[in-house]
C-alpha cells in the first residue's frame, strides 16, 4: 500500500474505532468529569500545547489531575510520583491513564492518531537531535510502541530509539498489536513513573543537561534552533559561530556513515530485525 492510502487507512481506522471508544466510554467519561471537580477547585479538563505533526503545536485535552494552576508552582513542567500538586482522584487517574481518554476527542479532530509516539511539549523541541524530530514525521498517539514497552522506564535515548523505530514500520497490524498490548499495561502502574519516582524519559538529555548546567534555551522565531537565556546565540572569543569552524571533513565518519546521529538502543532494533528475517 502507499504512503497516501497507508495514511487514509489509519485515518479511517481511527474514525471508526475512536468514535465507537468514545460512545461506549461517555457515561465514564462524565463520571469521571464530576469526579474531578468535586475532588478540588478548577476546571474538569486540562488543555497544554503539545507537539503534532511535524512539529505543529495544538491543544492535548486530559482530565486535570493536578491542582489548577500548578504548573507555576513547584518543579513547573516536570512532575513525578510524589509531586504534592497531584490531586487525590488525579493520582488514581494517572495511575490507571484515564486522564488520557478525553485526547479520543483530538484523535477524531486529526490531531492525533490513536497509536504513534506520545506528543511532548513544545519547550523542549529546540533541544530536540535531528534524529529525535524523526518521532514527528506522524501524528502522536494516545498509546505507542515506547508505551507498551517500558514506558517512563526508559532514558530518552532509549524513548526516541523505539518512536523512530515505529515510524519506520508503519502497519496495521502493529497497530492492533500495540492496542492489545495496551490493555495489558493499562491493568499496571509500575510503567507510569520510573523506578525513582521520575518521569524524565519525556525529557530531552539536553534540556537535563541545560537545566542542571542552570541554562535555558527557547526556540528562535520560524527556526529550530535554539538561543540562550540572554538572547544571543552561542558564539566562541572571535564571535562567530562555533559551527562556522567546523569543517567539511566531520560531516561523515571515516567510513563515510553518519551513525552518531542513531542511538545504539535503534541500531540494535535494527539489528535485531535483521537477525529475525
Amino acid at each position: 500500500m502507499s504512503g497516501a492510502g497507508a495514511r487514509s487507512g489509519k485515518r479511517a481506522f481511527d474514525l471508526l474505532l475512536g468514535t465507537t471508544i468514545l460512545l461506549l466510554a461517555s457515561p465514564l467519561l462524565a463520571g469521571l468529569a464530576a469526579a474531578v471537580r468535586l475532588d478540588s477547585p478548577g476546571p474538569a479538563w486540562f488543555r497544554q500545547r503539545r507537539l503534532g505533526l511535524g512539529g505543529r503545536p495544538f491543544s492535548i485535552i486530559k482530565f486535570r489531575t493536578m491542582r489548577h494552576g500548578s504548573t507555576r508552582l513547584g518543579t513547573g513542567l516536570e512532575t513525578s510520583r510524589d509531586d504534592f500538586r497531584i490531586t487525590r482522584v488525579g493520582r488514581i487517574l494517572r495511575n490507571l491513564r484515564l486522564d488520557e481518554l478525553p485526547q479520543l476527542c483530538n484523535v477524531l479532530m486529526g490531531e492525533m492518531s490513536l497509536v504513534g509516539p506520545r506528543p511532548l511539549l513544545p519547550e523542549f523541541l529546540p533541544y530536540y537531535s535531528p534524529f529525535d524530530r524523526r518521532r514527528l514525521e506522524v501524528l502522536p498517539g494516545m498509546t505507542g510502541w515506547q508505551q507498551v514497552n517500558g514506558a517512563a522506564r526508559h532514558s530518552w535515548r532509549e524513548r526516541v530509539a523505539l518512536d523512530v523505530w515505529y515510524v519506520d514500520h508503519p502497519s496495521l497490524a502493529l497497530d492492533l498489536r500495540i492496542l492489545w498490548m495496551t490493555v495489558g499495561v493499562l491493568l499496571r502502574a509500575d510503567t507510569v513513573y520510573a523506578p525513582d519516582g521520575s518521569q524524565k524519559s519525556g525529557l530531552p538529555d539536553a534540556y537535563v543537561a541545560a537545566q542542571e548546567a542552570g541554562l535555558h534555551v527557547r526556540a528562535l522565531p520560524g527556526h529550530g534552533v535554539g538561543e540562550s537565556e540572554g538572547g544571543r546565540r552561542a558564539s566562541n572569543a572571535s564571535g562567530r559561530s562555533p559551527l562556522s569552524d567546523i569543517g567539511a571533513d566531520t560531516v561523515y565518519a571515516p567510513d563515510g556513515s553518519q551513525k552518531s546521529g542513531l542511538p545504539d538502543a535503534y541500531m540494535a532494533a535494527q539489528r535485531t530485525e535483521k537477525e529475525a528475517e
